[in-house]
Order: structure tokens, then sequence, then C-alpha cells
């Protein structure tokens, strides 16, 4: 009787162990999975940001064809900053950035005519400029 108990104590403890062992192998890809759909939100938040700032930087050229400067938007837990660069003649560059949290994303925009209207030539997500 006793060859029996002890059998089936050890029986009770493995089943348990593995029990655990699968609920904790459950619980942190659970937490994996959460942490991935959260650093592609805040990627995609800021590639939003970035896109928004080269859109700002495209209404003050708009404004002005002859405006080159930088400036910041702030949105949220998130903001930009964009940098219009006057390449000679027609050609500008705008770069942005957007950041939320840790999270950055840039874009590149190249510009190869003003007038009678904005031609964009290049849209972009770069790793840098």
């Amino acid at each position: 009787m006793t060859k029996s108990g002890f059998v089936i104590l050890l029986t009770v403890l493995i089943i348990g162990a593995v029990g655990l062992s699968v609920a904790t192998t459950f619980l942190l890809l659970g937490v994996d999975s959460s942490r991935t759909s959260l650093d592609y939100l805040r990627g995609k938040q800021a590639r939003y940001l970035a896109d928004t700032c080269a859109e700002e930087g495209l209404q003050k050229i708009w404004e002005s064809s002859s405006y080159s400067g930088t400036g910041t938007v702030s949105v949220g837990a998130g903001s930009c900053t964009y940098t219009v660069i006057d390449l000679g003649g027609s050609n500008r560059q705008i770069n942005a950035t957007g950041t939320v949290n840790t999270t950055i994303r840039r874009v590149k925009i190249l510009i190869g005519q003003l007038n009678p209207q904005i031609s964009v030539s290049s849209w972009q997500e770069v790793a840098g400029f």
C-alpha cells in the first residue's frame, strides 16, 4: 500500500509540474505578444506623426515657395519635427521625424516642382537622414 501511495503522489507532482510549466509558457507568450502589439502600435503612431509633419512642411512650402526651416507638432503622447531644405531651383527636401515614447519613424520627401503646383517625386520611410 505504501508503494502505490508513493506512485500516486509522484504522478500528481509530475502532472502538476508539467501543468505549471505549460501555464507559465502561455503566460510568457501572452506578455510577449502584448509587448509586440504595443511596439507595432507605437510604430504606426510614429509613422503617422512623421507623415503629419511632412504634410505640415508641404503646407509651409505651399504658403511660401521660398520657405526653408523647421517646425514641431505635438499630438497626444507623441511629437514630430520637420525640416524643409532648399536644394536649389524648385527642388526641396522635407525630413520629418515622428516619435512616440522611444519609437522613432523618419520620412523623407523630395519635391521636384513648385509651380504651377507642388510635385512630390518621392515620399518614403527611411532609416536615417
